[in-house]
């Protein structure tokens, strides 16, 4: 039986990554340490016709979503658009793509034996046949971001960006849009507006209350009189939670926006199993614009996000890292627009 590249690795005493760099013509590694590899790859008797397989398959992307409050797997009709971009612009540039879910248990990151922390579930992939890395990082926070540091492969980070941390980013214009939809309902309502924020605290939605307040500014009003709910981002929960502050007596504004259509769609059904109209008594406008909030009543003003565009710019940006070879960090960052339906 030939010696794997594991056994390689420990007889020379160097970590199983450079071992693979090596043997699969990967940067990563010295000329040096490399010829010597190769030199002990064929003493050994390590098999060498996997090296001429790898050379000829295509190139793998490996798709990481990481999960940790569950809000990206929730949004089933979000996260279906934002993979079928990613799949189309793999198909489109010739890689092959496999998908891996990350959960994070909030372990801390010494815990490398742990097959279930963090650091675990990331340990095989410097070691994996994997050509780059796109990371779906929705929920990731500054912190957590640690653990990805790791990776020796090319990364493009999605759908969020952390200022402290230098990588390639591909996300939308998030304060944009939320100031697009906010300012529209001061221009239609001309009343303070109020805020169905996300009970979750992540990027985006941080993001996004940055827009809702500079529109309010804009608009010449007090930022601390907008009256804010705190619900949780998916429809079942966000009108449980909305209906217990209905019943509790809570104060309504005029006109809402959402950090999500989930939201959105969640609070109008609160607010109109308690007699309220949409429109006329409450304007509301969410974020996404997924499939079915045109078809709801009333059809919901939002914000259009171009869900498969963003996926396949991650894809053509890894792409370019790998294929050039010069991977100078960029922040791409998508324009969103306004979608005026008939909630506002």
């Amino acid at each position: 039986m030939s010696i794997t590249a594991k056994e390689l690795a420990e007889k020379l005493g160097i970590s199983a990554a450079a071992v693979s760099m090596a043997l699969n013509n990967k940067p990563g590694v010295s000329t040096q340490t490399r010829q010597r590899i190769l030199d002990a790859a064929e003493q050994y008797g390590y098999d060498m016709t996997r090296i001429s397989v790898k050379k000829t398959t295509v190139r793998d992307i490996r798709f990481l979503i990481y999960k940790k409050h569950g809000a990206v797997v929730s949004d089933t009709a979000f996260f279906s658009e934002l993979f079928e971009g990613v799949s189309e612009g793999c198909k489109e540039r010739g890689y092959r793509l496999t998908m891996q879910y990350i959960y994070d248990n909030g372990d801390t990151f010494t815990q490398r034996a742990d097959r279930d922390s963090l650091a675990g579930q990331l340990e095989d992939l410097n070691v994996s046949a994997a050509s780059g890395v796109i990371l779906l990082g929705t929920e990731l926070s500054a912190d957590r971001f640690a653990a990805f540091s790791h990776i020796r492969l090319p990364l493009v980070v999605l759908d969020t960006y952390f200022e402290t941390i230098t990588a390639n980013y591909v996300l939308i214009n998030n304060r944009q849009g939320a100031y697009l939809a906010t300012s529209y309902l001061i221009a239609r309502t001309q009343k303070q507006p109020g805020y169905l924020r996300s009970a979750y605290s992540i990027g985006n939605f941080e993001e996004r209350a940055h827009g809702f307040y500079d529109a309010v500014r804009a608009g010449g009003m007090s930022a601390s009189r907008s009256i804010v709910h705190r619900l949780s981002p998916s429809v079942d929960g966000a009108f449980a939670d909305m209906m217990e502050l209905l019943e509790t007596g809570e104060q309504i504004a005029s006109c809402y926006f959402a950090d999500n259509d989930l939201i959105a769609v969640g609070a109008m059904r609160a607010l109109k199993a308690k007699g309220y109209r949409i429109p006329e008594d409450v304007s509301i406008a969410g974020f996404d614009n997924i499939a079915y909030v045109n078809v709801v009543e009333p059809s919901l003003t939002t914000i259009h996000v171009p869900k498969k565009e963003l996926g396949r710019t991650a894809v053509f940006r890894l792409a370019e890292i790998l294929e050039r070879g010069q991977d100078i960090p960029m922040k791409i960052e998508i324009a969103t627009r306004l979608v005026k339906r008939k909630s506002a």
